[in-house]
């Protein structure tokens, strides 16, 4: 595979330079080239993964994690590692114009060409948003990142240490010969108990089209197929003359790849979800100032403060965007 010049991906991430989280540094320091850490690597060679082997990511807003995923020698993907998210903007529900701080919810891929080495905010690398379905509906905005810090305006901040090690691990498997990754992000764990607690959400219906690919990875552990029709996202599905060209227009005939296990997890769940909701047992839904932050980081922000927060997730100090909103997060991790 074909790696961008340098002297192209500087040019790409300058015309970013002023939109979305990206900012830009002249120098280049080492840092994108850095080893998957050794204690990662004996990871992979616990769970049977080489550092080629393709990768996937899951962000989770409510929980404010991001999920690293490998492939291992089964074909399946395993879960190698869990991130806590030091910060997200905005509140649950997808991004749709520029400036309205929200992170992005959907399906999005990740190739080589986006990953950025020159960013201010240690490493990082754009989501892809907005993505095809995205765009065909006006959504607007762009330079939406997984990145480094605790400061975000759309973006998922990952700390300078936690974006290190995933930017070296997707490297890898870019280098090793994937095309490009997928990431998953969703508003919250697609459980029965949450689809309850939010089902007069606005978003609800946008948030059951994802839980159909959700569905899918919880049970086969991998990548589901992405197509966009009907003005939503349509999984596993085969279509007469191939992909839709066209998000917004009728989906056409296709027939579906879905598993019986899969169908029969889905059904389980809804059930679930009824009773919850019929007995009056579904909790009530969480209200977001601005985004939300990682109950460990809330913990030291809480206590010690927003600058010594600032210098344990930034080499540089970036200021922690948005510190009140942040305590105001109204998520636990026993709910």
């Amino acid at each position: 595979m074909m790696w961008p010049p340098l002297k192209a991906v500087a040019t790409g991430v300058l015309a970013l330079a002023l939109s979305g989280c990206v900012t830009s540094t002249l120098s280049v320091d080492g840092r994108a080239t850095q080893p998957i850490p050794a204690s990662l690597r004996g990871e992979m060679s616990k769970r049977s993964m080489s550092q080629s082997s393709p990768v996937l990511v899951r962000i989770f807003k409510q929980e404010s994690e991001l999920e690293l995923w490998k492939r291992d020698a089964s074909g399946k993907f395993a879960l190698l590692k869990t991130y806590p998210i030091c910060r997200w903007s905005g509140k649950l529900g997808p991004k749709t114009r520029s400036g309205d701080r929200q992170a992005p919810e959907g399906f999005y891929h990740v190739d080589a060409r986006m990953l950025n080495p020159l960013s201010s905010y240690y490493l990082s690398f754009d989501l892809g948003y907005p993505n095809r379905l995205e765009a065909a509906m006006g959504y607007t905005g762009d330079a939406l990142m997984v990145h480094g810090a605790c400061s975000s305006s759309g973006c998922y901040a990952m700390t300078d240490d936690g974006v290190a090690e995933i930017y070296a691990v997707v490297r890898e498997a870019l280098k090793g010969g994937q095309g490009s990754f997928q990431v998953q992000a969703y508003p919250f764990r697609m459980t029965p108990g949450n689809m309850a607690k939010y089902r007069n959400d606005p978003n609800f219906a946008f948030w059951t089209d994802l839980k159909r690919g959700y569905d899918i990875f919880e049970v086969t552990r991998r990548q589901p197929k992405v197509s966009y029709c009907g003005g939503r996202y349509v999984f596993d599905q085969e279509f007469a003359g191939g992909q839709p060209q066209d998000p917004l227009t009728t989906c056409p005939p296709a027939s579906s790849n879905l598993s019986p296990a899969i169908a029969s997890r889905s059904q389980s769940d809804l059930e679930t979800m009824e009773t919850l909701v019929s007995s009056g047992s579904a909790l009530s839904a969480h209200a977001y100032v601005d985004g939300g932050m990682h109950p460990s980081f809330r913990t030291i922000l809480q206590s010690s403060g927003e600058s010594r927060l600032a210098k344990r997730t930034s080499r540089t100090s970036v200021p922690v965007s948005r510190p009140a909103a942040a305590l105001s997060d109204p998520h636990l991790p026993k709910e």
